[in-house]
Formats: C-alpha cells, sequence, structure tokens
C-alpha cells in the first residue's frame, strides 16, 4: 500500500462501507485514531496506511479493491490541481491496453501505479476500468465541478430521439454524448482536461469521436458544418463570452445576442450546426425565458417556428427548450408547448409526445407575440388555464388535506437544561457554518445532519450529501447520543441570533432538554409531525386564497355559476 497516499473522511466512509457520522464520531471517541496529514480543518485528509492500519488493529474489515489500490496511487502521484491530466494518462493507457491507441503518455511512467492499472484493465476491463477512475475524480472534485445530472442527460438524449450524430459544443466530461447512443460525436469544450477525458470516454466504446479544446462561442471548431442533432448544457450568467469580438458573427440569424444574455448566443450557435429539420436540445436558466433583453431573439425565434417547446424541469430551473432548424420553404408551426416537469421527468416525454399528436393543445405563438414575449412555463400555465376546471380540481384538493395535530399534554415539571455549546464541547454534535458567499466553498449535509438558518428553518437532511446554501448551518449529530429530528425541533423552536451583520447563526446559547435518547426520540417524533403540520397548514392557506382566485376569475368569466 502507497505509503504517501491520502483519503478523506468521505472516502474512509466508503471503503468501510459506513456513513460521514460515523467517521466523525470514531475521530472523537478513539484517541489513537490516526491524525490528519493534510487538507483542511474542514475537510481534512488522513493516511491510507495510517487508517487501514487503525481498523486491522481492532479486527474492522477494510480492503481496498484493485480500483481502490489504483486510484488512491493516481491520486497520490501530485497535487490535486494536476489531477485531471494524471486522469487522463491513465485514460490513455486504458485506451492503449484496449488496442485504439499505439502508445500512452510516457509520463506515466510510475511503474506501481502502471501495474495497478493493468489489474484493473484485466479484471474490469478498459472501459469500466476508466469509469471508475473518473467516478472517484468527479467524487473528488464534486464542489468545483459543474456535470450534467444522468436523468437529466438521458432525457436529453430520448428527446432528441435515435440519431447517429450529435454535436455538444459545451461537452464537459461527455454525458451528454454517452447518453445519446449516437455513433459519432463532435465535442468542444474550453479547458484541455476536461475535453482530453471526454474524448477518451467516448473512444472506449468505440465511437467516432472528434472533441477540441477551444471555446466554443469564441472559436467554433466545426463551423459550416452540421450534425443530426445537438444536445447542450452550456455554462450559465457568463458575462465575458465574446460579446464585442462576435458582433457581426453569422451565427446571429435571430439578433445579435445582448450583452447579458449568453444563453441565446448558445441557442443560435446549436441552431447554426444542426441540419435542417433537426432537433435541438438545450437547458436553459429560467430567467432566460423571461428576460426584456432578451425578447426580440424569443420573438424572432417563434415566428420562425425555431423554438418548439420550453419546459421547467424543477421549481428552481432550468428549463429545458426543445428547438428545430425550420426547413427552406417549411411553413412555420402556429403553438408552441410550454410546460413543467413537476416530480416526474418521464412526464416531459409524454407531454412533448401529445403535442406532436395534437399541436393544437399548446400555446399560440400569436398570443406568445407581445411586449414581453414571455415563455416562462408557469407564467402562461396560470394565464391559460380554464377557471371553472381549475377550481373544481383545487377545490378537491382543499377537502383532501385536512391537517391533524400531533398529541400533546401538558407537563407536570419543566427539564433541565444544557446548550448546544456545551453540546459541541462533549463531542454529542459537530457545527459547520456556510458562508454567505455563494461562491464560496460550503460544508456538505449528509444524511441525518440537522440544517437550519437565522430565519427558523430547520430540517433534518436526508439522500446524498449536497452543498448547502449561503448563510446556513450544519449540526452533525453523533446518533447514539442525540437525535436529529429533536434537535432540529429545539432549533426550530428557539429565537436564533445572528453573530454578525453577516447573518451566521450564533447558537451556542441556545436550550437542549437534558433528556435520555429515547425521550428525545419521542419528542424528535412530535416535533417532526408538527412540522408536517405546519407545512399542511402552509399548504391549505395557499390552496384556499387559489380557491378564492379561481372562484371570482370563473364567475367573472362565466365558467362558474352560483351554486344551490
Amino acid at each position: 500500500m502507497d505509503d504517501d497516499a491520502t483519503v478523506s473522511a468521505a472516502d474512509i466512509a466508503r471503503l468501510a462501507g459506513v456513513g460521514r457520522a460515523a467517521v466523525s464520531n470514531w475521530r472523537r471517541r478513539y484517541p489513537d485514531f490516526p491524525p490528519p496529514v493534510g487538507g483542511t480543518a474542514s475537510s481534512p485528509l488522513f493516511g491510507l496506511s495510517a487508517v487501514a492500519g487503525w481498523f486491522r488493529a481492532r479486527g474492522k474489515k477494510f480492503e481496498l479493491s484493485a480500483g481502490e489500490r489504483a486510484w488512491q496511487r493516481l491520486r497520490a502521484l501530485g497535487d490535486d490541481l494536476d489531477l485531471a491530466e494524471r486522469v487522463s494518462r491513465a485514460g490513455g493507457f486504458f485506451a492503449f491496453q484496449a488496442g485504439i491507441s499505439d502508445t500512452f503518455d510516457s509520463e506515466l511512467d510510475d511503474p506501481e501505479l502502471l501495474t495497478l492499472l493493468s489489474e484493473l484493465t484485466h479484471q474490469a476491463g478498459p472501459v469500466e476500468a476508466f469509469e471508475l477512475v473518473c467516478r472517484r475524480y468527479f467524487e473528488a472534485h464534486s464542489r468545483r465541478l459543474s456535470a450534467t445530472p444522468e436523468p437529466i442527460a438521458e432525457l436529453m438524449a430520448r428527446l432528441a430521439g435515435p440519431v447517429s450524430t450529435i454535436l455538444d459544443p459545451a461537452c464537459g466530461f461527455g454525458a451528454l454524448a454517452l447518453a445519446s447512443g449516437a455513433k459519432t460525436v463532435l465535442g468542444q469544450d474550453s479547458d484541455p482536461m476536461t475535453a482530453s477525458i471526454a474524448a477518451l470516454r467516448l473512444r472506449l466504446r468505440g465511437l467516432e469521436v472528434e472533441v477540441h479544446a477551444v471555446d466554443a462561442l469564441r472559436e467554433d471548431a466545426f463551423a459550416g458544418r452540421t450534425a443530426e442533432a445537438v444536445l447542450c448544457d452550456p455554462p450559465f450568467n457568463e458575462r465575458a463570452w465574446g460579446h464585442d469580438e462576435l458582433v457581426g458573427d453569422a451565427r446571429w440569424e435571430y439578433g445579435l445576442p445582448p450583452r447579458g444574455e449568453p444563453e441565446l448566443a448558445w441557442v443560435q450557435h446549436c441552431l447554426a450546426h444542426v441540419e435542417p429539420g433537426g432537433t435541438v436540445v438545450i437547458l436553459m436558466p429560467g430567467a432566460a425565458a423571461g428576460r426584456r433583453s432578451g425578447k426580440r431573439i424569443r420573438g424572432n425565434l417563434l415566428r420562425a417556428g425555431a423554438v418548439r417547446a420550453v419546459v421547467t424541469l424543477t421549481p428552481t430551473g432550468p428549463d429545458l427548450w426543445l428547438l428545430r432548424r425550420p426547413a427552406p420553404g417549411e411553413r412555420a408551426p402556429s403553438t408552441v408547448l410550454l410546460g413543467e416537469a413537476g416530480d416526474d421527468l418521464s412526464t416531459v416525454e409524454e407531454s412533448w409526445r401529445e403535442f406532436g399528436e395534437h399541436p393544437e393543445s399548446g400555446v399560440r405563438i400569436i398570443d406568445l407575440l407581445d411586449d414581453d414575449v414571455d415563455l416562462t412555463p408557469a407564467r402562461r400555465r396560470t394565464r391559460d388555464e380554464d377557471p371553472g376546471l381549475a377550481f373544481q380540481a383545487v377545490r378537491t384538493r382543499f377537502a383532501e388535506l385536512a391537517p391533524e395535530l400531533p398529541p400533546l399534554e401538558a407537563a407536570a415539571a419543566e427539564p433541565a437544561f444544557t446548550t448546544i455549546g456545551e453540546l459541541v464541547k462533549a463531542g454529542f454534535v459537530e457545527v459547520k457554518y456556510a458562508p454567505v458567499r455563494a461562491d464560496a466553498e460550503h460544508p456538505p449535509a449528509e444524511a441525518g445532519d440537522v440544517v437550519a438558518s437565522v430565519t427558523g428553518i430547520a430540517y433534518v437532511h436526508s439522500g446524498p450529501p449536497r452543498p448547502v446554501g449561503a448563510g446556513l448551518t450544519v449540526y452533525r449529530v453523533d446518533a447514539e447520543r442525540l437525535d436529529a429530528e429533536f434537535l432540529a425541533g429545539c432549533l426550530r423552536a428557539a429565537d436564533l441570533p445572528a453573530a454578525s451583520a453577516s447573518t451566521r447563526i450564533d447558537s451556542r446559547r441556545v436550550r437542549i432538554p437534558r433528556v435520555s435518547l429515547a425521550v428525545q426520540r419521542e419528542y424528535g417524533e412530535v416535533f417532526r409531525r408538527l412540522a408536517e403540520f405546519d407545512a399542511v397548514l402552509r399548504e391549505t392557506a395557499e390552496t384556499g386564497r387559489e380557491l378564492v382566485r379561481l372562484g371570482f376569475a370563473g364567475l367573472v368569466g362565466g365558467r362558474l355559476r352560483p351554486g344551490h
């Protein structure tokens, strides 16, 4: 085992088959747990050999697979800043092993690493071997890297339809190309190592690949060339995208993109590279559908029949735009689909299929060509709904809510109290603060962590780890001594003081009842039910207001009449 290899707490948890909270508990409980050898206070790194020795001394299972050993050796050979380059070189070695390259990078000359990579190739095959290395790299840099989520990538590929050639002008690590099933892939990415890794992932699958490491807007590597479909997840809100130097560019068929509308530059770039009648599927920020600065281009896209659908994938975005390059002499369509996916992405395909069969069900383009040219699906929904039918649906929903308060009774005496500050000192809980700046590194919330804000929000996080928002605080509890739901309820009940104008929470003086873990869990369950009751009350109030609005609109519009 490489004596220089280091692992994070997340690595240790994965290798030991436990959660991150268990690693934090071990560090607090056992004085002989290996101390950090690097990293930062919030993201420490530990010596792999020392950690493995600690596990074995306690008879705990801690065996490294060939893939883990290869990854740890690869990571130990240099700084993390150069890790992408080493991952790319490893991909070149796998390509050599697969017989699609005659040689591999001579700088990958570490005998131990080459032995481990060869062993991994023998066990898993070159394709899966490189995918394992890539997955570990993505995990190690999850806060820095932006990748299209796999379900969204697969949805975009299905909407594009079965095609043999695609182009992705902001290809990243190749997620959209891999999902597409195309045999020929044309791609660009401004980062050389990202482009190299994408090309290797695709070539290892036997695809015909051409990937260029240059910015697609400033240096169009495929000028004059087209593909059957274009899939794109471009960078959002980039102000320095080349507006001044691209003023007269031939791609701006629908109008010069304003300086603050780089996404509309990407839309037109994609349309310029798809065959007549071909499909463009692109992710866009929600604001791009309604910003006034982009209304002229949106209007031109609508008049030409280039925009076929705008669908909001999540309440906070992004939107998915489906576009079609008009064929010469083709009559422009009269409607467009505006929709929302809700909780199920499969509804997007169903809506698209139904719209194709019944285009009259869409929104009339002529109705969109007003002073705003607003394509925001949510706004169109409220404007176009039938108040009579909506009133019946909302009334049914209102009747179904019926909130139920959990049973509570008067207590005989006030319990003894401690504070969060004391619990931190005793090792019951670890507190991590997220900075107010959105572009700073934020701590992740893991399953079982309590997340709280100065505004009184407090909840127990579930699901995969996810960085928390600006200004929030993460409380990582020792689950064997402190119940997370109990702590969340206490935080929600507290009048949390802010430590400064930055709105960072100072929870050290928050009082916590000093009760046994069994009683904490009993309280925690009631706290959870109270929170659910509050959520239902809020939804009931919102639904009631919507019911009143629809009642007035339906009566005035003739869709409802007084009942008896």
